[in-house]
């Protein structure tokens, strides 16, 4: 049993034992390591401002990945390297490639959002050598800038993509092989972790197996996984957690297996480490993915984690639910397995013992000639919370009737929740506009959703009728017009 985790900053190498469970990295590190460049905006994983890298040992090597560090908790951060704008600049005091170009292409007027892109352009500059233009607006997805503009940032990151220096310029390249060897050194030796203070307990377990045996002795636990819920829970709630369990860095979670079956998703698998084979085997939840938070929060967030907190908004369950996923749950006494449209029971409670965890997640792999779509509808496009989402399955037997239909939305109820009453109602009837056209008021019998900041009732029970037409039209080969509708009158 350990009483410290260990982790580097920049060159540093760190054993620390003395935190609270909802200490983030971003007030550790402005707080008492003085490393300022790094801000506090929003405090809740939106604008980009806190923006580090963190580095972990992979199968494929040593990789680095930029991260909100407002929402990061410490507890998190054990075998990692955490790299701030401060360890950018060379051992001269030379501005990094980085830095250099947003200073020559105009990237920066305030000044406060800049560490932040700086560490999110240099996250891609170490990842993709020829990043196209929506690579780069993707990686920038989590980033917000209110005065500069983002051309002259973009224009940046497009002129050090082929104007790229020496790795002996870079300290992460020029450094890899001992930074790898410090962070197998702290592998090596991997023992459960406790850590107490002020009463208030942070356990980061050293397998699955003790995992399940802490949550049993621990049941009203907090575990935490990519954080990018609980964060808010403490930076916007001011929540007092005790204790947390970490489990972030348990590869054995970590794992995503095909085979002509399905997708099988360990619940610690993130969203950018799911999205390529998402976006391969099932394209329309790949670019689902694609539209949840920005790169930070993807790279942060586990698929496991929307699931089982059972937000009613959560963007992965409805499409999921639509092709009849299953969920595996795991306890100190074994495993069960449950559709996972049972796992939500009602508003805050799931089908979930205090003692068992989401293990994973089993994603049919759709029919063939069968037809899929998801749709996320929100203010903005990018990084934003759903109105409402809405997923469609279908198969048609050979004469063109509905064989098998599912729907399933988010936002539309207390849960994520099977449309039914619409699916009876299509089930044997010929896919045409006639069916559709007589079955688009059902979804009152399956729905009655709430007015909130996201979205008016009359708003989201309209577009989830629309939604359905727009699916019928996609796989029915017609031509879609895009139109501007008037709100229909309650």
């Amino acid at each position: 049993m350990s009483e410290a985790i260990r982790f580097i900053v920049n060159g540093e190498e760190i054993t620390l034992g003395d935190f609270g469970p909802t200490e983030t990295l971003l007030d550790y590190l402005r707080l008492r390591r003085r490393l300022t460049g790094t801000k506090e905006g929003c405090a809740e994983g939106d604008c980009g401002a806190c923006t580090v890298l963190i580095g972990r040992l992979t199968e494929h090597g040593l990789r680095y990945e930029s991260v909100n560090a407002c929402i990061r908790f410490l507890g998190s951060l054990h075998g990692t390297h955490v790299v701030t704008v401060e360890h950018l600049a060379g051992r001269d005091g030379a501005l990094h490639p980085v830095q250099q170009a947003m200073v020559d292409f105009h990237g920066s007027q305030c000044g406060f959002c800049t560490p932040g892109f700086i560490m999110s352009l240099y996250g891609l500059w170490l990842s993709n050598g020829t990043p196209t233009r929506a690579d780069i607006e993707s990686a920038l997805q989590g980033n917000l800038c209110r005065c500069t503009g983002y051309e002259p940032i973009v224009k940046a990151a497009e002129h050090i993509s082929v104007n790229r220096p020496s790795s002996l310029f870079d300290p992460l390249e020029r450094d890899r092989i001992q930074i790898m060897a410090k962070l197998w050194g702290i592998h090596s030796g991997n023992d459960t972790t406790i850590i107490t203070k002020d009463g208030a307990r942070s356990i980061v377990p050293a397998s699955v197996a003790a995992f399940a045996d802490i949550l049993a002795d621990e049941p009203e636990a907090t575990i935490v996984a990519g954080a990018t819920d609980v964060g808010l829970w403490v930076t916007k709630q001011m929540r007092l957690l005790n204790p947390v369990i970490f489990i972030n860095h348990l590869t054995e979670l970590q794992s995503i297996v095909t085979d002509e079956t399905g997708i099988t998703i360990g619940a610690g698998v993130s969203y950018t480490q799911a999205f390529d084979v998402l976006s391969d085997e099932i394209p329309s939840l790949g670019r689902l993915i694609d539209r949840i938070g920005g790169q930070q929060v993807r790279n942060m967030g586990t698929i496991g984690g929307n699931i089982a907190n059972g937000s009613p908004i959560g963007d992965t369950p409805p499409p999921l639910i639509a092709l009849g996923a299953e969920l595996t749950l795991r306890s100190h006494s074994g495993r069960r397995t449950i559709a996972l449209e049972d796992y939500f029971l009602s508003y805050g409670k799931q089908d979930r013992l205090p003692t068992e965890f989401v293990e994973k997640v089993f994603v049919p792999r759709p029919a063939e000639g069968s037809h899929f779509a998801v749709y996320k509808i929100s203010k903005r496009r990018d990084e934003d919370i759903s109105a409402l989402c809405g997923a469609f399955h279908l198969l048609l037997d050979a004469d063109g009737k509905v064989e098998t239909i599912r729907i399933a939305f988010g936002g539309m109820a207390a849960t994520p929740k099977r449309a039914k009453h619409v699916e009876d109602a299509l089930l044997g009837e010929v896919w045409s506009w006639g069916a559709i056209s007589a079955v688009r008021d059902a979804f009152v019998e399956d729905y009655q959703p709430l007015t909130d900041w996201r979205a008016t009732a009359e708003y989201r029970s309209l577009t989830a009728r629309n939604l359905l037409t727009r699916f019928f039209l996609e796989t029915a080969g017609a031509p879609a017009e895009l139109r501007r509708f008037e709100m229909e009158e309650a």
